[in-house]
């Protein structure tokens, strides 16, 4: 039913000015459009829509993420832009100097924080 249908992924804010430059300016994204409920962006041909809500308690699990070829490298383009990566204290899953944990099936696996603390990963499988 949805198979040709081109997908749209949310993420809320509760400072949209704190989000357009984040998303836009440090991620890159193009911004489409913005009123009082949302700013909408291009993600690579995914439309993202930050939501403007009154209130926001961000989930404890990844709510946004993207698949990178090099890790590192992006990682450390992050930093230069003062994204900084988290470092979580699992036994089960340790993490280098940069926050990389190397997932069972071989995959390099990041995580960091929007300004509304929304948890966003970077994956290279």
């Amino acid at each position: 039913m949805f198979s040709n249908a081109i997908i749209k992924t949310f993420v809320p804010t509760v400072n949209p000015a704190e989000a357009k430059i984040f998303y836009g300016d440090v991620l890159g994204f193009k911004l489409l459009g913005e009123d009082n409920y949302a700013l909408e962006f291009d993600a690579n041909g995914t439309l993202l829509r930050v939501i403007i809500v009154p209130e926001l308690t961000p989930q404890a699990f990844t709510v946004l993420g993207w698949n990178v070829p090099g890790i590192e490298t992006t990682i450390r383009a992050l930093n230069n832009k003062g994204v900084f990566f988290e470092k979580y204290d699992f036994d089960f899953m340790l993490q280098d100097e940069l926050g990389v944990w190397v997932s069972p099936n071989g995959s390099k696996v990041a995580w960091f924080k929007d300004p509304d603390g929304n948890i966003l990963s970077l994956t290279q499988s």
